[in-house]
């Protein structure tokens, strides 16, 4: 869901209206074996129509939300709202692993929001092995690397395609303080199967001659972690999805908000998702819709006797984006240690909005184009994506006590080819994304709140979504995402 304007290069299909065209608006007949909520719902033919007409009338219905109900009714296996990475790549999934008819809808585009506004790094160098995400990750991970891969077999470029580097990442300290918390995380990483190794002041400079960390300093080194290209890697899912429109499976509905859910009054299950412009019927539906997941929530169950609240909300992110940046080049991806914890505070009376809890810490990446991508600020303001200055300034000044030759330059020599990325992380409190069926609501489901991992998190997080719609066993464990307990 978004928080950045940006305008977004269609892939191969046209739009029109926001929706893609694929010239195959047909009644299309298919028959499926999935076992779609066990044994609830029987294996039958399904007709499914691309433009959308109804061809069974539905019972009754009741719906919940803030405007009428439209005529114009299409019908889908699975409805997922929110086309940010979480909500494409679970498309994806159903689509290459199932035979089921999946619709997308979004009130803007894709990588208009969080997904758009981050680095697209696929790291595990700051994560902590034993953590309830551990595993998760490590498998998207895993998922991510294999679709590189078979993107190399079948003759395609994945740098090209997705903006995939394997570039390592460094994650870099300066005091004794952190020299000790780097060691110990390249001891915890080894142990966990990953390769890792720590390095010296001198050794990292070997590596890194750009980056300056002192006599005491360090760097914990992850050989094996990854970047990509956010925008290059929804255009290329987007593609993969319009693939499947021809056997009607597949439909985009975007710049159309969603207005509220239709539930059967027989056996009060989501029957459909309300649109602006229609309405979307779904044996499942998912909310992958970001930070704005627990408004919409709040609006789609008005009224009825399900108790939610999900606790995500927005943690804007700003990134510093410097275009052919030829005086400072990287070889690697970096983050400072102080990032994983937090500690960069900065004093609320140095900005112009009194914003709080805000903290910035050094993340910098060389992207496909050769531009310098400098982070990262964190911050809880609400749903407020305006730009401020002080921050970019800050970002500016906390890069360069790691970049010497930054001290030799102006941020505002750069003004021409500066940009800055604006993203809302969609934040949960105990810092895990929420997954699984709303309490209550056997075929409504959650996929949100993976916060500044949604990239790196999607793969693991589609296979675990439709693993839990279909009725199979996950690979990774589920339990620690489930919404009972947690936002009930």
């Amino acid at each position: 869901m978004a928080s950045l304007a940006v305008n977004f290069p269609s892939s191969s299909s046209s739009h029109f209206h926001g929706v893609a065209s694929f010239n195959a608006y047909r009644l299309c007949s298919f028959s499926f074996e999935s076992s779609l909520f066990g044994s609830k719902i029987p294996t039958k033919q399904l007709s499914i129509s691309v433009n959308g007409t109804r061809t069974t009338r539905p019972e009754p219905t009741r719906y919940s939300g803030s405007e009428s109900v439209k005529a114009s009714s299409r019908s889908f296996d699975v409805v997922i709202v929110g086309a940010g990475i979480i909500g494409l790549t679970i498309a994806r999934q159903f689509l290459i692993g199932s035979d089921l008819s999946v619709a997308v809808v979004d009130k803007a585009v894709p990588c208009s929001g969080a997904t758009g506004a981050g680095q697209g790094y696929i790291w595990m160098v700051h994560k902590n092995p034993g953590s309830e995400t551990w595993e998760l990750t490590k498998r998207s991970h895993q998922l991510w690397k294999m679709l590189a891969e078979k993107m190399h077999d079948q003759g395609m470029d994945p740098l090209q395609v997705l903006g995939w580097k394997k570039t390592g990442s460094l994650l870099v300290g300066t005091t004794p303080g952190d020299s000790v918390m780097l060691r110990n995380k390249v001891r915890q990483l080894s142990e966990a199967g990953l390769r890792a190794e720590y390095l010296s002041s001198n050794e990292l400079g070997s590596k890194e001659p750009a980056i300056f960390v002192g006599s005491d300093g360090g760097a914990a080194f992850v050989p094996d972690d990854c970047q990509l290209d956010a925008m290059r890697t929804v255009s290329y899912i987007e593609k993969v999805n319009r693939s499947f429109a021809l056997e009607g499976r597949y439909a985009e509905f975007y710049h159309e908000p969603v207005t509220g859910l239709v539930r059967s009054t027989r056996s009060g299950e989501v029957e459909a998702v309300q649109t602006s412009n229609n309405t979307l019927y779904g044996k499942a539906i998912v909310v992958a819709a970001g930070c704005w997941s627990r408004s919409l929530m709040h609006d789609l169950l008005r009224g009825s006797n399900i108790k939610l609240d999900v606790l995500v909300k927005p943690r804007k992110g700003l990134l510093l984006v410097l275009e052919n940046f030829s005086p400072l080049q990287l070889n690697h991806g970096l983050m400072e240690a102080g990032y994983v914890d937090y500690q960069n505070l900065i004093s609320t009376s140095e900005l112009d909005d009194h914003s709080q809890n805000l903290s910035v810490s050094m993340t910098a990446t060389m992207d496909i184009m050769g531009n310098l991508v400098l982070g990262s600020s964190r911050q809880f303001a609400g749903f407020n994506t305006e730009v401020d200055d002080a921050i970019i300034l800050h970002i500016w000044k906390r890069a360069e006590n790691f970049f010497p030759k930054l001290k030799e330059l102006s941020l505002t020599d750069f003004i021409k080819n500066r940009k800055v990325r604006v993203g809302l992380r969609p934040y949960m409190p105990d810092g895990k994304p929420v997954i699984g069926p709303v309490p209550g609501l056997s075929n409504l489901f959650l996929a949100t709140g993976h916060e500044g991992g949604g990239l790196s998190m999607a793969l693991g997080t589609a296979e675990m979504v439709v693993d839990i719609v279909l009725g199979n066993s996950t690979l990774v464990d589920n339990s620690p995402f489930a919404p009972q307990g947690r936002c009930c």
